[in-house]
Order: C-alpha cells, then sequence, then structure tokens
C-alpha cells in the first residue's frame, strides 16, 4: 500500500510575513483515509528576529488486523525572512526504506537546492509546495519539498463550498491542483483538491491513492476563528 503524500502544512500571519500564521503558533491537521485517523500534521511556528522557522512534521501509520501495513514519516524546516523563502532542510521516509534528504537555501541570487535530481539551479523566488501558502495556486512551477525536484502545476478555481472543520461550518475556497510527475516518481503525482478559509488559511485537502484508489483527506482540527 502505498500512499503519496507531500504535506507541508503552516498557516498564520506576523505582522511581517504576507502569509497566514496561527495564534498559539502551532497548527494540527488529522490524516484520514476510509474514515479512520491513520496519521497527523503538526507544524509550529518560531519568529526570530526577522526570520519565521516553520517546522513540520507529518506521521502516518496505517494497520491492517493490527499489524503495520504502511508507515511514513517527514520532517521538514523552512526558513522565512520577511515574506521570503530563504531555506529549507527535509527528510522524508518511507516504509519500503526509501529516503529523501533535501537541502536549499539562498545563495548568490539562486536557489540552490538537493534532492532526488541532484543539485539545481532555481528562480530565488520559487515557493516551495506547501498546500498551507495560498500564493503557490498562482504559481507555474513549485519545489517540492518531499523529494527536492521541480513540479510544474496547474491549479483550477472551483465554487465556494461550505465545509465542516473541528465542528463549525465554514464557507471556504475550493481549488482544484494538479502536478506534473518525475520519471524517477513511483506513480503518478495524485490531483489535489484544496479547501483554504476567507483569510487564507488551509481548512483542508484530499487526493485519491493511485494505487489502492482510496481517498485521503487532511483536515484541521484546531479552527478557532
Amino acid at each position: 500500500m502505498k500512499i503519496i503524500i507531500v504535506f507541508i502544512i503552516s498557516l498564520i500571519c506576523f505582522a511581517s510575513f504576507a502569509f497566514p500564521v496561527p495564534k498559539d503558533k502551532k497548527v494540527t491537521f488529522d490524516v484520514i483515509r476510509k474514515n479512520k485517523v491513520i496519521g497527523n500534521v503538526i507544524s509550529t511556528f518560531e519568529k526570530e528576529n526577522d526570520n519565521l522557522m516553520i517546522t513540520t512534521v507529518v506521521d502516518i501509520e496505517v494497520k491492517v488486523l493490527f499489524v503495520q501495513a504502511y508507515k511514513f514519516m517527514q520532517t521538514t524546516k523552512e526558513t522565512w525572512k520577511n515574506g521570503q523563502f530563504i531555506k529549507i532542510d527535509g527528510h522524508t521516509d518511507f516504509e519500503d526504506e526509501r529516503e529523501y534528504f533535501i537541502k536549499g537555501e539562498d545563495k548568490e541570487g539562486y536557489f540552490i537546492a538537493s534532492g532526488m535530481d541532484g543539485e539545481l539551479v532555481l528562480d530565488i523566488n520559487i515557493l516551495p509546495l506547501n498546500y498551507w501558502n495560498k500564493d503557490i495556486l498562482n504559481e507555474k512551477e513549485v519545489f517540492d519539498t518531499q523529494k527536492g525536484i521541480v513540479r510544474k502545476i496547474t491549479v483550477q478555481r472551483l465554487d465556494n463550498e461550505v465545509i465542516e472543520i473541528d465542528n463549525k461550518e465554514v464557507e471556504s475556497e475550493k481549488f482544484i491542483l494538479d502536478a506534473t510527475t518525475n520519471p524517477k516518481d513511483i506513480g503518478p503525482f495524485p490531483q489535489y483538491t484544496l479547501w483554504y478559509s476567507k483569510n487564507g488559511e488551509l481548512l483542508k485537502f484530499k487526493f485519491i491513492n493511485w494505487k489502492d484508489k482510496k481517498e485521503v483527506t487532511t483536515k484541521r482540527n484546531n479552527w478557532d476563528q
């Protein structure tokens, strides 16, 4: 069983940063499959001078008859300065012994990154493929924080929708996001449906796992507005 997940979720707004940031400096999501919570995503935010450090941990485990059938762990640490993405360190560990280590930072007018495709020299303004940052929906290319590669994306705007988040009805803006598949990917990159609050915070997203055709949903569980 393979669940392809590109999760990096955070959501808040210090005055010097352009995107939303939570009041308690922490955001949590449940990961749901077949109506069961199989893991969580926790993002914490720490301000240091002009920098904002965002650390995200994804922990997913699927059991069949009490036996572990799938395990996924991801930890990333991003650094933003005055609204600009300037550095990232990440580690992703699949249960089938695939591991990805990524690094990237601003250097001499470029964003220099390393990952599955080796060293990349990227536009200094490239954004990481983190769904918490609604600004990615305006981009043509993004940096995949799981594998350290560049993906082209297309986005479709759908009608607004009222959804239930943390036992509250919330009006949301809804989008569909598609991304290109890398030749080294195992299976296609899934299509994502994303819901954002009116102030731009990520509320929920879902995709269909290409291998078992099951829907996987990630849903905010500490919404307090």
